[in-house]
């Protein structure tokens, strides 16, 4: 009996020994992290390709490179090197060509084009000398040609160069610094590089502004005669609700839309045989409900929706080789999950185990012609890797270990947490602090998901295992709007942006708190875009809070709506136009600058000051609150022009204030 007990002892120890010998993740460490990103598999499946990049913080950039991974070995060869961005790796039909965009040129004359490499051997050529730079390209099935979008150059250049700058505003971001031109369809031939233009007029196709979804693909039907694209009335960011899907013939380059709608329509795909054209749709038309996918055999024909069944907001649709299903994914309650669609709208959910696609509006995946799929994933304890399903019935295998020094690190256990609020059935996630002992209370940290088209999953998330390398609870609540349970929920926001959403996560934090894990009096509230506009609510509507860092907050939605890029796009959501009738009322009930001047919690605000998707402007409406009404505050910039930096510097800078603040309120 004591021989057992004593062996019993030593496991406990050799895992406590374990459990607390492991590394401490900090700050420092997210330079050792590798990105993995749009996976392509090879026309022979025998290999994938993907995109690895990693921080430079001497340079301040990401170097990235093209890796090609061999499915039955896991070995890996590079195939570029010493550049600093690389992207949209695209196979040739045949297999023999990899394009891929790269920067060339000098300085301010550099632009992203297209570069061609010889999978036989070689340096990698240049294809492509647009002068305003490549967005997206496909290739011809015939491997012979490739279509490429790219903007025009003003039609009045030679005027603007002699100091006549003036150009017509319209519906954009008031960052807006010169008219924008509109983006066109352009082919060029591999062989001899002779380019021409496709399509031409004041129209455009789509150009995204991160953060969101790629701008919509090129799809070329099967017999390289046709192209869908998608058609926005104008460059203007603010009208890009506005598109259409379009097909462009190229035998005689005339062009003729999908359906009779007008707005709402996106991402097309040719199936296999050409046979069939899906593609996204916003339900009922409205740019705040879930995207739908359509299928349809006739142009003129809107077709019908096939994903009725799933109910859920897709962010991938992928043919598979039989040109009768689809693969498709999105955010499903607490998981990302892909499914098997077919044509007749019956499905079949993947099981992943543990393993959750990356999502980035846009899952990051790739279909086989034998059937396979590749795909970038991570798990609650696993940094974002590869991964590999040899057929739809077979479990992800991890094909490479790119993180595998981070993986070794102290994490903190991940789990789902639900609750019930007004009808609604939710759930969150909460992490653990990475040493957590039973019976001990600890501070708890709200990091609230932007959007609010998102959701927090269980995935590995960076900075929640930085706060709970902290010795944080962090807890990340989903909330009405949020897009992980369905079209209902998600438009349930609409014209109650703050209130309901607001009760949703207090009910979650409520139950929380009643597990005895949390120390009630520490408990901080944080967020970036969305979720700062959720931080500020909160604050502003509830006590109890001992800090608060608000993030690229939306906090007036007037100046949303007139400022941002989005701009009126976003009417709908909040009431109509804040200018018609009695909708003004509507934008100040649910702005929480409102009710701004009763936080009293220390709140640290950042922003990056041309930040074209969130004002700025709202910022310094929350900083010239607090100050005036004696809050604790401190407001941080930085002079970037989006929504996210894309340095790792300032990355990092930002969440290290972020975390020091927490740490100087809640420790």
């Amino acid at each position: 009996m004591r021989t057992k007990f004593t062996f019993l002892l030593l496991l406990v120890l050799v895992f406590s020994t374990k459990l607390f010998s492991q590394k401490k993740f900090e700050l420092s460490d997210v330079s050792k992290f590798t990105g993995i990103s749009d996976p392509q598999i090879s026309p022979n499946a025998k290999s994938v390709i993907v995109v690895v990049s990693r921080p430079d913080y001497q340079q301040n950039r990401y170097n990235s490179e093209l890796v090609l991974i061999d499915i039955a070995t896991g070995k890996q060869r590079i195939l570029t090197q010493d550049r600093q961005t690389v992207s949209q790796p695209r196979w040739s039909s045949n297999g023999e060509q990899l394009a891929f965009l790269t920067k060339a040129g000098q300085g301010k004359d550099a632009n992203t084009q297209i570069f061609l490499l010889s999978m036989s051997g070689g340096d990698a050529k240049q294809l492509t000398r647009a002068p305003k730079g490549i967005q997206h390209f496909a290739w011809n099935p015939n491997s012979e040609s490739i279509a490429y979008v790219t903007a025009d150059e003003p039609k009045n250049k030679k005027e603007i160069e002699k100091g006549f700058t003036d150009f017509e505003v319209g519906n954009n971001d008031m960052f807006i610094g010169s008219q924008p031109t509109p983006s066109h369809i352009w082919l060029i031939n591999t062989s001899n590089g002779e380019a021409k233009k496709l399509t031409s007029g004041d129209w455009s196709l789509p150009v995204t502004i991160p953060p969101g979804a790629p701008s919509s693909p090129l799809s070329w039907s099967p017999d390289g005669k046709e192209i869908l694209f998608v058609k926005v009335n104008s460059p203007y960011s603010g009208d890009g609700q506005f598109r259409t899907i379009q097909l462009l013939n190229l035998t005689d380059n005339s062009i003729k839309p999908l359906s009779t709608r007008m707005k709402s329509e996106s991402y097309p795909t040719f199936s296999p045989d050409g046979s069939t054209i899906c593609y996204w749709y916003k339900k009922g038309g409205a740019n705040e409900n879930i995207n739908e996918i359509w299928a349809t055999n006739k142009v003129g024909d809107a077709g019908k929706n096939i994903t009725s069944k799933i109910n859920r907001d897709m962010y991938r649709s992928l043919w598979m080789p039989d040109g009768k299903s689809m693969l498709v994914g999105g955010h499903d309650d607490n998981k990302t999950s892909l499914w098997i669609l077919s044509l007749d709208g019956s499905t079949t959910k993947f099981d992943l185990g543990n393993v959750s696609p990356a999502w980035s509006f846009w899952i990051d995946a790739s279909v086989g012609r034998n059937g396979s799929i590749a795909f970038i994933g991570s798990e609650n304890s696993q940094p974002t890797e590869l991964y590999y399903m040899s057929s739809t019935n077979a479990k992800p295998v991890k094909l490479t270990d790119f993180n595998k020094e981070v993986a070794s690190y102290s994490f903190g256990k991940t789990e789902t947490l639900r609750w019930d609020s007004e009808g609604w059935s939710q759930c969150g996630i909460v992490t653990y602090p990475a040493k957590y002992e039973k019976a001990k209370r600890y501070p708890l940290v709200l990091v609230i998901h932007g959007g609010p088209n998102a959701a927090s999953v269980e995935q590995f998330s960076r900075f929640s295992q930085l706060l709970a390398n902290e010795g944080y609870f962090v807890f990340e609540p989903n909330y009405r709007g949020s897009d992980n349970m369905g079209s209902e929920y998600k438009v349930a926001i609409v014209e109650d942006a703050g209130a309901g959403p607001g009760r949703d996560v207090m009910v979650g934090l409520t139950k929380l708190k009643n597990t005895g894990m949390i120390d009630t009096t520490k408990i901080g509230i944080s967020g970036w875009s969305y979720g700062g506009y959720m931080t500020v609510w909160l604050a502003g509507h509830y006590g109890g809070w001992k800090a608060a860092v608000a993030g690229a907050a939306v906090t007036d939605w007037v100046d949303q709506y007139n400022l941002g890029d989005s701009n009126v796009g976003r009417a709908a959501a909040i009431g109509g136009s804040p200018w018609v009738g009695d909708n003004m009322k509507k934008y100040i009930d649910q702005s929480p600058i409102t009710e701004a001047r009763n936080i009293k919690a220390p709140t640290l605000i950042l922003a990056n000051t041309a930040d074209p998707r969130v004002p700025v402007t709202q910022s310094y409406k929350l900083y010239h609150t607090l100050k005036d009404n004696g809050t604790v505050t401190k407001f941080v910039g930085w002079p970037i022009p989006a929504h996210n930096a894309s340095d790792p510097v300032t990355q990092m800078e930002r969440d290290r204030l972020w975390i020091d603040w927490l740490n100087k309120y809640l420790k």
